[in-house]
This record gives structure tokens, sequence and C-alpha cells, in this order.
């Protein structure tokens, strides 16, 4: 078998041995059982509640917690607006960068704050190191808001009847510090030995082999690096991000940058199992998550390692595949696997440039980001994936002539209600942002660097990224200017916090009915029959949703080139 499979297959299943017996730690976090970061966490959570005057203790209903939730983002956009607009005078800035444009801080730090990290600035010569310690600030507690979130989920279901489901802030506190600071915190020695900066020195003079003297750009990004990946952020310190051998230094850093972005959401799947004590249920989530995402990794890792025809058709050598936009160090195999891995999680950072993919392999990381309930973010993963349970609960219970139910909660008309507005939100924010852009080719489209069927497969790419709040992109597109700057900045926003409160609402609501224990006649909804129907929804929804819009983007490249 060629390595490169191997390689690929001993990421992939790493991840979800590690990821089952993380899930269990991640519930007894949640559930306020003991583990063994207690002596070290408690007495830091303790001061920093004390400090903040906030009580773990006092129960929310759904409502409080989303506007804590929407609150305390507002105070960090804020601070980082200021903090990016004056960046150019303020201390850590040996380089000299200077501050950034209104428009384009608005765009970077709406960016961080919904876990997004599009950039529309190169990562060395955009922002201080000031600048770059704010935004692994906000790396991570925005990967805590969105497990926070998930949380309230994990609740509404474990309790049968309760109009409280805990507290966010304590939700948020543990989420920081009990799973996010220590993964990281154990990737970033391992990235410091391998080879990754770790200093606030500025940059650093050297003389080529052909003797030329050039400036390396470099910084504390040991640091910064490790909750990119582990937080499904995908920021990258550097403009090339985990393509670049500062970020990404070697094939064994790829292993690690790739376990790391897969065990938060796969642990978090494997958590609501254990919550709520009904892991068979959890186990047909990721069975539905991991059919979707290999029938999108295997056809992109195929297309990457044969390369484009046409070469091959010239006589040119071809058998290490596509490497154009390629690092030698990981292949073409492992760089295909990485594409779908980033865009279905929506970590968004990238080891090689989607703009050079094969025109299928293309559209399959822009349908990863389309469908967007594969595996997904910490957190937001399962609450997108739980908007298609209740469509395929609501679908199955008209089917069989029964009043839909989901965990003996019966789900009415005002639960279906806000999961059609979120499931028709995702494609609406996606193709309206793309129809304007063509629409007005003097604001977007003529920033474009290629024509064509591929020009608009970029934009179509650029407002998927943004919906989906993944952030990678076809960089062929001149982004820094205002038209995109302020378009993607909504939609990042919409695309981020309606897709919260949405499930979050239904889950509170369902919370509240009264429990009506499981018959004979009940919906089983742990059986791959089930899993089946979720799935055929989310395919359907998104054929019905997307399938013109790839069909005049890389499905009309694809015949183009044959």
């Amino acid at each position: 078998m060629n390595t490169e499979i191997i390689g690929i297959i001993v990421m992939f299943t790493l991840s979800i041995l590690l990821a089952i017996p993380f899930g269990k730690y991640i519930a007894k976090v949640y559930g306020g059982e003991k583990t063994l970061l207690d002596p070290i966490f408690n007495p830091i959570e303790r001061i920093f509640f004390k400090i903040s005057g906030i009580n773990p203790q006092i129960e929310m209903n759904w409502k409080q917690q989303m506007i804590a939730m929407l609150t305390i983002n507002m105070v960090w956009f804020l601070l980082g607006m200021v903090i990016l607009m004056t960046q150019g005078s303020l201390p850590f800035n040996p380089d000299k960068n200077p501050s950034m444009s209104a428009d384009l801080a608005f765009n970077t730090v709406i960016s961080f704050v919904v876990n997004c990290n599009l950039q529309h600035y190169s990562g060395e010569s955009g922002l201080s190191y000031l600048g770059q310690y704010w935004l692994m600030f906000l790396q991570f507690v925005s990967a805590g808001t969105g497990m926070a979130a998930a949380v309230i989920l994990f609740r509404a279901f474990r309790d049968k009847t309760t109009d409280t489901l805990g507290n966010f802030y304590n939700y948020f506190v543990k989420s920081c510090t009990r799973i996010l600071l220590p993964l990281s915190f154990v990737m970033a020695i391992f990235l410091a030995f391998d080879g990754v900066p770790m200093t606030f020195e500025g940059k650093d003079t050297i003389t080529t082999l052909q003797g030329d003297s050039v400036e390396v750009s470099r910084g504390p990004a040991a640091a910064f690096v490790p909750i990119k990946h582990v937080g499904t952020n995908g920021g990258g310190f550097f403009g090339v991000n985990s393509a670049h051998p500062f970020e990404n230094p070697s094939y064994l850093s790829n292993i690690v940058e790739m376990v790391a972005q897969l065990i938060v959401p796969l642990g978090m799947i494997f958590a609501f199992g254990y919550f709520i004590k009904r892991r068979r249920f959890s186990w047909m989530i990721f069975g539905v998550m991991t059919v979707g995402f290999l029938m999108l990794a295997i056809p992109n890792i195929n297309m990457e390692m044969n390369g484009n025809p046409a070469i091959a058709s010239m006589g040119i050598d071809n058998s290490l595949g596509g490497m154009e936009g390629k690092e030698m160090r990981f292949g073409a195999a492992a760089s295909g696997f990485w594409s779908i891995v980033t865009t279905v999680i929506s970590t968004g950072s990238v080891n090689s440039m989607h703009d050079s993919s094969m025109a299928l392999s293309g559209m399959n990381e822009l349908l990863a980001m389309m469908i967007n309930a594969f595996y997904g973010g910490c957190g937001v993963g399962l609450l997108n994936f739980f908007i298609f349970i209740i469509l395929a609960v609501f679908i199955s219970g008209l089917m069989v002539g029964r009043t839909p139910e989901f965990f003996g909660k019966k789900v009415e008309a005002k639960e279906m209600k806000i999961a059609m507005i979120i499931a028709l939100l995702h494609p609406f924010l996606i193709l309206v942002g793309a129809a304007l852009t063509t629409a007005f080719p003097e604001h977007g489209a003529l920033t474009l660097n290629n024509p064509g069927f591929h020009g608009f497969s970029e934009i179509l790419y650029e407002y998927t990224s943004s919906a989906a709040n993944n952030g990678s992109g076809f960089e062929g597109l001149g982004d820094n200017n205002l038209w995109w700057n302020i378009t993607t900045g909504f939609i990042l926003i919409l695309g981020r916090f309606l897709p919260i409160i949405g499930p979050v609402a239904i889950a509170g609501l369902l919370a509240q009915k009264k429990y009506i224990p499981e018959g004979d006649g009940t919906l089983k909804t742990d059986t791959s029959t089930f899993g089946l129907m979720v799935f055929a929804v989310i395919a359907i929804v998104a054929a019905l949703s997307f399938f013109p819009s790839l069909a005049l983007g890389p499905i009309a490249e694809y015949f183009s080139l044959n």
C-alpha cells in the first residue's frame, strides 16, 4: 500500500481512538465530576469568578444563556477594534507593522470572534505581536463559546423537564481551562521542539546559499498555532498558514496538527452520548458524519494523487500527483486529506493552496462547508447537525402518521419553524453574497485573478467560507477592499450567531415540555435506519440549495478542462 495512504489512515484512526476517552473526559468536565486536572484549575477558576463577580452556580434559561453569549462577544469585538486600529503605536511591534484600516479591522475582529479566522491580511506583515496575541485570545474564547452553547443542548436532553440549563459562564470557562488550554499547552511544547519559533524578536536577516541577504519573519508562533487547530479556528500566524515551515515544519507536525483539528469535534460527539447516557445515539451521529466525511475525503485524495490528466497526456511525469500549490514535505495525498478535514471541521487552516486543487476537489471542499454538518467546529458541529435531526424526526413522524417526538418531547410547529429558518439561512447567506458580487463586478468581481468558471468558484468559496465559519479561501482573490471586508463581515456575524441561537432555542423549548416515556411506537433515533434518514435529509437540502451554483463553478470548470 502507498505509504502516503498509510499515513492518512494512521492520522484518522489515531484521532478516533483518542477522541473516545477524551469525550468521556469532556462529559465529566461538564457534568461536574472529578477529573485529574481539578487541583490545578479549581483555584484558577475560583479566582476568575471572584474577580468578575460571576456566580457560576446560578442557573440560566436558554434566553439568558444567549444574552450572556452575545454580550461577552460584543465586548471582545470592541476591544479588538481598538487594538488592531492602533497597533502601529502600541508595544510588541518590532517589525513596525502599521495599524489596520477600519474596514479591515472590522472584518478581522469579527472573523476571529466568530471562530472563522477569515484573513484578508498576511499575518507576518499585517499584525504586530500584540495584535497576534489578541487574536490568539479570541481563538480560545470563540472555541469556548461554541462548546458552551453545545453543553446547553446536552443539558436540555439529560434533564427530563426543566426551565434552567446550567450557567453559560461556567461552561465557557471550563471549556477554555479544562479542555482547550491543556491540549494547546502539550501541542505547543511539541511544536517548539520541532522547530516552530517562539520569540518576541523581529525579523531575522539570513544569507542564502546563493549569497543573497533576506529577511525572515518570526515571532511567538509556537503559542499561536496550537489553539488555531485545537479550537478549530484556522487563523495562520504567517500568511500561507500551515504550508509555512515555521507553522508546520515536518510530516510529523502535520500529523499532530491534523489530530489536533479532529480531536475536539470528535470528542464532543462522544461526550454527548456519555453526558445524556445514550451512547448508541452518539455512535449514530458519528456514523452519519463519518460516512459523509469519507465520501468527500476519498475522492479528494484520489484526484490530488492522480493530478491533472492534461499534464500526463503531454508526456510529463505526473507520478507525484497534482503538486501545484503543495509542499513536498507533505505530498499530494496528505494535502488532499487535509483539504477536506479542514473544510468539514470548519478549521479553515491549509497546508496547501486550495485554489490550486483539481476542479472537483474544489467542489468537495465547497460541499464540505455548504453541508456544514459533518463533524463541524468546536461545539457548533453538533448544533448544526441537531437541526437536521429535528427535520428528520419531523419528516419521519409524518411518514408514519404520528406526532413527531424526540427523546420523549413532542416536536411541534414552533420548533419546526426555527429549524427551517436556520436550515435555509446558510444557503441564503452564501448565494445572496455570491450573486450580489457577481452582479456588481466593480465592487468585488474585478479583484479576481482568474476569469470564467474558476473565478466564480473563488467568489462562491469566499462567501461559503464566511457563512460556514471556516476561513479558508481560494486565494486567487484580492479580498482586502471595502466590499469584501464589509459583506463577508456581516455574513460572518449572521452565519455564526443565528445557527447557535436557533438550535439552543429549540433545545430550550423542548426541555420545558412534559416528558413522555418512550414506548413501542416511539421512533428510535439511535438506529442505522434513522441515521440513513438524517443523511438523506442532509443530501437533499444540500443538493437543492447548491447544485446550480456548483454547476456554474467547479463542475463547469471540470468539463472545460476535459
